[in-house]
């Protein structure tokens, strides 16, 4: 008996012990002298409020403008605006490598180009990727590239003709998507014939916002099948779809192979099929495509989006735009517009205001160690630069929150140093060259086509279907983007 009346005594002081540990553990952390909110020492729960509200980048931002260019997000994160550290951790081989939290975007841990933790793997995928959509080979596919581009603004003016305004947004996504379709596979997904979105197209919408579920409950989300709870089950159906949409592009181009052995139709992913040479299987060619279905769409069209909405909301920049490209002779092609001197500075405006990731690009600290701004970063901490604090700091982008394209007439030297709409270093977007050949043309024949174009508030549509949500990508919230032409 007397032993079981010493029973609370000693659980009381086991809690204590547990507790005093507890704190002791937060407290001794070599990033709680890191400045940020002092809840980022206890737990993780106020970024993973944002997280899963679409607003990681403003919150971090909002940290950054309180506590200056080094933050502390979270219980083992940091975010660092400063041009240094961007050079530091994205350059080519850099020991800062991509932390485990991106084998966490793609179902059952898969890998591929995008999401490998493994310099190694990485670096070998890449060489047999990055060849056939570099800038030089991309010539080979231009016509291709055109072709879509005149039919989605021909779909656009059909939509004008009927509807009074047109979605850019559905339509940048549909041309994008087909244009990825038919590199990669051979084949377009007919986006732009069908003109309507299909479960395809609202997957692709919506595969970034089921992230922070994926991320956050990676085994709730594998087990998410034997759980009564929706949004479990919602990411669990839309991850499935993808690797079946993949899985059939793959297949579909397989056979075009197999028909035609000798001349088989090039695409990016035809040295892969060569698996003598390339040592990649069939099931790793499907990973991989699921990674271009998804960044080779939704990056082009969101950016393409943010461009039309910011040029037509600005009269002077639109006409100075539309008397540029105006001057162009037809037939026109992208030779004609990589050396436009305003085409090229919107772009770079709306790459710099409207990043298509904004989010902090998670990088795990090396063994040594890090020190930035005066700060020890110990091994296995995850530091990250979001482009959406480095293309709004106000030393090297006076006036940051203005959509001025006259400020690249004559870049500084930080100015290319803390871009990075594209990501850095040995991890730079493989699609970047194609995305920016989508851009010229876009815009280019977007503006020839309908020149007077403005925001509309039609049908309901305001700023706030236009506030940016970002779930690692980022899109416009309303999911819309409406336009009188």
């Amino acid at each position: 008996m007397e032993s079981v009346s010493h029973m609370p005594t000693i659980l009381g002081c086991f809690l204590g012990i547990i507790c005093l540990h507890f704190i002791y553990s937060r407290l001794s952390n070599p990033l709680s002298r890191i400045p940020g909110p002092s809840i980022a020492k206890w737990t993780d729960l106020v970024y993973l409020y944002y997280w899963f509200a679409g607003k990681v980048p403003h919150y971090v931002h909002d940290l950054h403008e309180k506590y200056g260019p080094i933050v502390r997000t979270g219980l083992n994160k940091v975010d660092v605006c400063d041009i240094y550290a961007v050079k530091e951790i994205h350059k080519t081989n850099s020991r800062f490598l991509k932390s485990a939290w991106y084998r966490t975007l793609l179902p059952n841990g898969l890998e591929n180009v995008f999401s490998t933790t493994d310099p190694h793997f990485h670096s070998t995928r890449r060489r047999l990727l990055a060849s056939p959509i570099s800038d030089s080979s991309l010539h080979q596919h231009e016509g291709l590239i055109e072709g879509r581009v005149h039919l989605a603004i021909s779909r656009m003016a059909e939509e004008v003709q009927s509807r009074g305004v047109v979605d850019v947004f559905k339509w940048w996504l549909f041309m994008a998507t087909d244009i990825i379709g038919e590199l990669s596979f051979g084949e377009s997904f007919r986006m732009l014939e069908i003109g309507e979105k299909t479960q395809y197209s609202l997957d692709l919408e919506r595969i970034s916002t089921l992230q922070p579920i994926r991320t956050t409950f990676p085994t709730l989300v594998n087990l998410g099948k034997y759980l009564p709870l929706p949004v479990f089950k919602r990411t669990i159906a839309c991850g499935k779809r993808m690797v079946m949409y993949s899985s059939q592009s793959v297949d579909r181009y397989k056979k075009m192979i197999d028909e035609n052995p000798s001349n088989p139709k090039k695409t990016l992913f035809t040295k892969l099929f060569d698996t003598e040479k390339s040592g990649v299987s069939l099931d790793d060619i499907k990973k991989e495509a699921q990674g271009y279905i998804v960044a080779g769409s939704d990056t082009t069209a969101v950016t393409l989006t943010y461009l039309t909405y910011a040029v037509c909301g600005n009269s002077q920049i639109r006409d100075k735009l539309v008397a540029e490209v105006a001057a162009l002779s037809e037939p026109i092609h992208d030779n004609d517009l990589r050396n436009l001197p305003y085409l090229n500075m919107v772009i770079s405006e709306t790459l710099r205001l409207h990043t298509a990731v904004p989010f902090g690009l998670p990088r795990a600290v090396p063994s040594e160690g890090a020190k930035f701004n005066g700060y020890f970063l110990p091994s296995g901490a995850t530091v990250s630069t979001q482009s959406y604090s480095l293309h709004r700091d106000p030393t090297v982008f006076p006036d940051p929150y203005t959509f001025n394209p006259e400020r690249w007439e004559n870049p500084t030297k930080e100015m290319k140093d803390i871009s990075m709409p594209f990501g850095g270093g040995s991890r730079i977007c493989i699609g970047l060259h194609l995305a920016r050949m989508e851009l010229r043309l876009g815009t280019a024949l977007f503006f020839r086509e309908f020149p007077n174009a403005q925001r509309s508030d039609k049908e309901g549509m305001g700023p706030k279907d236009m506030e940016m949500q970002s779930f690692l990508l980022m899109g416009p919230r309303g999911h819309r983007c409406l336009i009188e032409t």
